[in-house]
């Protein structure tokens, strides 16, 4: 978290839109509040209830293939999870793979992503970004807005 730059929470007017929402079961207590937050930016922006699409995977490194297929669907995706270092390279190796693999989706299907995907190195930073009540950062809103204003954008363009 650098601690600057990101802006307030706001919406935009996605009215007519649709929305994917992918999120991972693990981490549930942070990424079930991130999803709600997801879930509420959306409408605040105009997204109809019907017009969201929700799916869970069991971890992150599932994320990619099912934003995939939201894209193929939807005006806009986001994706929703957590990963935390441990002693191991395999933090290494999932963060590579989503990030990678979220931006090859979104340029191959002209799709926006919201990368919604907590990297951290402990719980507390997680805890910090999540959007609960004593959050610092709601990524679950931030990466939603960002997505929804991405398509706006590709919808004004033609």
């Amino acid at each position: 978290m650098a601690g600057f730059g990101e802006p307030a929470l706001h919406t935009v007017d996605a009215t007519g839109l649709t929305i994917g929402i992918v999120a991972t079961r693990w981490h549930a207590e942070l990424v079930d509040t991130m999803l709600a937050r997801a879930r509420e930016a959306a409408l605040a922006s105009g997204i109809k209830p019907e017009d969201i699409t929700v799916a869970r995977v069991a971890g992150s490194v599932e994320i990619p293939v099912v934003a995939q297929a939201l894209a193929r669907a939807c005006d806009a995706v986001v994706a929703l999870g957590v990963v935390i270092r441990g002693d191991t390279a395999h933090f290494d190796y999932v963060c590579r793979s989503v990030t990678d693999g979220l931006t090859r989706i979104a340029l191959d299907e002209h799709t926006p992503i919201g990368q919604g995907v907590l990297t951290v190195n402990t719980l507390e930073q997680a805890r910090e970004r999540a959007g609960l009540p004593e959050s610092k950062e709601d990524k679950g809103w931030a990466s939603t807005v960002a997505a929804l204003d991405a398509a706006v954008a590709l919808r004004d363009i033609g």
